[in-house]
């Protein structure tokens, strides 16, 4: 999954309008709400929005004709193929209207521009499982979990052995599983 690393902003006068986009990644819709209210500008003519989170989406055009300000912003966010994603873009308007594909080209450009110019990251989808294993291999399995990259949340240890609690990237897990059963003749639990 690509995200962004930084919040970025991009500014662009079409035809006397102003349009000020700002990106930012998200992690919750409870986030959403927060980066909108700090920076949507309610003296501005519209400040219209779109989110992506978790394959879930939302857009709004406040007051702009239906379509032609949130979908296209989404439609950018799509086309890079960003995932905890919100752009909001602010306009203040010109005196000059730029009718129904003007509005989706302004809007859609904006925001592309925007996430054009941002530092984006690659976020891998991470799940968590727990080990059991008796104390003749936790060697291997310290080594197993070095190997895939696995992070240790939890170690208790057990009458005959050890259980920890690992967070592992998604495609790692068929990796560490096999390294495991490789390694303790299939006497670990996972």
């Amino acid at each position: 999954m690509r995200t962004l690393a930084a919040p970025q902003s991009f500014e662009v006068v079409i035809k006397r309008s102003r349009f000020i986009a700002h990106a930012s990644h998200v992690d919750s819709q409870a986030n959403t709400l927060n980066f909108y209210e700090s920076v949507a500008d309610p003296a501005a003519t519209h400040n219209c929005w779109a989110w992506r989170l978790d394959y879930q989406y939302r857009f709004n055009d406040d007051g702009e004709p239906a379509s032609t300000a949130g979908r296209p912003i989404l439609s950018a966010i799509e086309g890079k193929g960003l995932d905890k994603v919100m752009v909001v873009v602010t306009r203040y308007f010109g005196g000059i209207k730029l009718g129904v594909g003007g509005l989706i080209r302004a809007y859609s450009g904006c925001a592309a521009k925007c996430l054009d110019q941002a530092s984006v990251i690659e976020i891998q989808p991470k799940t968590e499982c727990t080990i059991d294993a008796g104390f003749q291999w936790t060697g291997q399995v310290y080594a197993a979990l070095e190997s895939c990259g696995a992070r240790k949340l939890n170690e208790d240890f057990l009458a005959d052995g050890i259980r920890i609690r690992v967070e592992v990237n998604k495609s790692d897990l068929q990796s560490l599983k096999l390294i495991l059963r490789n390694s303790t003749r299939g006497e670990v639990d996972l």
